[in-house]
């Protein structure tokens, strides 16, 4: 494939994917015969994401600009999500079978294109971490900054088998340094497709399960997959593989042990699944809720042996715990790049009360949620934190891309309400049980006779 599509990657820039893409997807999912619809609109603010991250490529300032006011149109789209009462079944302008093709020829496209463009910085530290895990090597030594955040120990444990398949595949082909350079190389490429197929997966599945249609579920994995921001950033996978994970955390969301892993391994990756857990943990109820933070102290622990592998003292071990997860965002100090880079930080102060104030409405109204409120609260928390996010805010799209997707072609939602968790007996009524039914059915016996 390399050789077949070596100039692909090279050739088709990254402003020409939009423009090949903005005709797929306006042919595909835009309404013609109703111009002034809510599809149209989301279609409109989807494709104007694109604009501002090729001119953050170009070094244009104003890029972070753009993106900034495209996240607050649609932070204020999803508040006004619930406001739509009626959402009447949208069918695209192809049928099941031509959105199917489509879904399999740009996934191929896609995969190209990550195999042939060099893996970002942020993906290849990430895979020598892990490689690091693989072979029990003490990480706690400071490794040099990157353009994006660090991933945390979670990526570095879904990344370690990829690596150790590239190992095997390229070994006794070249000298250590490039048997070394191939391993990182191939693994870093591997992994972000892998990701890429996760967050595929999820979104059919979720149109499957939850929103009850195939169609809806081919084509939100379709329109990621045909979104210049997913071609843009197709190699980061430190910004993909949190986002699959909390999809996944929807499709499981009957369950809350299932969902509460996975949201503790999407909090393994980067600080933003954080602010979710307390609207997660509020859905589920007294009862869920428990079972949801009983998962996630179990991953937690999980994640903290992992550590514990490449820690060769307790204060590495320590070490690599306060750094697991970047907080430095949290902080008025430091260096912002983005947006905030032309500003003090005490500018964003008010974005970040704001922001906690919606965190806290949203997380405690309605206090009876279903799964609408928990799709619509969780993007738009997710969402909120690019308006104050000091490294590249609004450049990560990917993080609520996914859960955007969903939002835009959920149906109604309103009799999926969280799931009933009944106590379990104890074994005093497990006992008892079978004697009490033997004694009504003698009651009644007696009655008729």
């Amino acid at each position: 494939m390399d050789t077949i599509l070596r100039q692909y990657g090279y050739s088709v820039s990254d402003a020409t994917w939009f423009y090949l893409s903005l005709l797929l997807i306006v042919a595909v999912f835009f309404r013609f015969h109703r111009i002034f619809s809510l599809r149209n609109l989301d279609v409109g603010l989807l494709l104007s994401i694109a604009p501002g991250l090729l001119l953050v490529q170009q070094g244009k300032d104003y890029g972070y600009a753009w993106l900034f006011v495209v996240t607050g149109c649609l932070l204020l789209r999803l508040f006004g999500d619930s406001l739509w009462k009626r959402r009447p079944l949208l069918e695209q302008n192809l049928n099941s079978a031509g959105m199917a093709f489509l879904t399999v020829s740009v996934f191929v496209l896609l995969i190209s294109k990550a195999l042939t463009e060099p893996p970002p910085q942020g993906t290849l530290e990430t895979v020598r971490r892990a490689d690091e895990l693989r072979k029990r090597q003490d990480t706690s030594q400071e490794l040099p900054k990157t353009d994006e955040d660090s991933a945390g120990p979670t990526t570095r444990v879904f990344a370690a088998p990829v690596v150790a398949a590239s190992d095997i595949a390229v070994s006794g082909r070249s000298s250590d340094r490039e048997h070394r350079w191939l391993v990182e190389q191939n693994a870093a490429r591997a992994t972000s497709v892998l990701a890429h197929l996760a967050v595929v997966l999820g979104l059919w599945f979720l149109g499957k399960r939850l929103f009850g249609d195939v169609n809806s579920g081919l084509a939100m994995a379709t329109l990621y997959l045909l979104l210049p921001c997913t071609a843009i950033d197709v190699g980061k996978v430190n910004h993909v593989l949190p986002a699959a994970l909390i999809v996944w955390a929807f499709v499981a969301y009957r369950s809350p042990l299932i969902a509460g892993g996975l949201m503790g391994l999407a909090c393994g990756t980067l600080l933003f699944p954080l602010f979710l857990l307390p609207l997660w943990a509020v859905f589920y109820g007294k009862q869920g809720a428990g079972r949801f933070v009983a998962a996630l102290g179990a991953v937690a622990a999980v994640l903290a042996a992992s550590l514990l592998l490449t820690s060769a003292d307790s204060h590495s071990f320590t070490k690599q715990i306060r750094g697991s997860i970047d907080w430095s965002s949290l902080t008025l100090g430091g260096d912002a790049a983005g947006f905030w880079s032309s500003y003090s930080g005490e500018y964003r102060i008010p974005v970040m009360v704001a922001f906690i104030v919606m965190l806290l409405i949203l997380t405690f109204l309605p206090r009876q949620k279903n799964l609408e409120h928990l799709l619509g609260h969780s993007t738009a928390i997710v969402v909120g934190t690019q308006l104050w996010y000091p490294q590249q805010g609004g450049t990560y799209v990917l993080w609520y891309l996914p859960l955007l997707l969903a939002v835009v072609f959920r149906p109604k939602l309103t009799s999926q309400t969280p799931p009933v968790i009944v106590p379990a007996r104890s074994e005093e009524q497990q006992l008892t049980m079978p004697t009490r039914m033997f004694a009504g059915m003698t009651w009644f016996r007696r009655r008729g006779s």
